[in-house]
């Protein structure tokens, strides 16, 4: 009954928070509508998603979710935003999920990622972001913001709520990883998404 009930409710509350906050977006290089594998933290969900489709409004796109309970209701929150949820994660049905993201890739279709997620250490990256990137040899939107005013959970992910009329500024940018050893294109992705972010 959940999975049915509660994401309509949650994506109605993204929309109420989305049209009544004060949003600047920054550029930090320019973002085309090339196709690119996406990344933001856990904690950014509720509004990196909603910035995802504002920039990118009409490329088909699939997220990798969860096979939890939680990961559900996720999933059917952002397939309100036609965003196709691709069930596992780097502990459990990681080789299937992962098959069926270079299978989206080779569609045309971009892959969104929480590299911290499914339970975190909160900001750490792991391998599954920086592989699907070097593998696809596609460039990584990356997508956080921070809030004048805002909520903060007390999960494991801090998830971040802004509230209604604050300002929140939007960080976005294109990352090439092209070239780089695989350790050294992790750092550099965590140390690309940890400059603009609610810590």
């Amino acid at each position: 009954m959940a999975k049915i009930a509660v994401p309509p409710l949650v994506y109605l509350l993204m929309r109420i928070i989305w049209f009544t906050t004060f949003k600047k977006f920054h550029f930090i290089s320019p973002v085309s509508e090339a196709q690119h594998v996406c990344v933001c933290w856990h904690g950014e969900l509720f509004m990196s998603t909603q910035a995802y489709r504002k920039i990118h409004r009409k490329q088909r796109a699939s997220a990798i979710i969860s096979a939890h309970f939680d990961g559900s209701l996720i999933a059917g929150t952002l397939q309100l935003l036609r965003i196709r949820p691709l069930r596992g994660s780097s502990k459990k049905g990681a080789r299937q999920v992962l098959l069926q993201a270079f299978k989206s890739i080779r569609q045309g279709e971009e892959v969104l990622i929480t590299p911290d997620g499914p339970r975190g250490p909160r900001h750490t990256m792991s391998d599954g972001a920086v592989g699907i990137a070097l593998k696809s040899d596609l460039p990584v939107f990356i997508m956080n913001f921070t809030a004048e005013h805002y909520w903060q959970l007390k999960s494991w992910d801090r998830f971040v709520i802004p509230k209604p009329f604050t300002q929140v500024d939007f960080y976005l940018q294109s990352v090439s990883l092209e070239g780089m050893a695989f350790d050294e294109a992790k750092a550099y992705l965590s140390e690309k998404m940890l400059e603009h972010t609610i810590l």
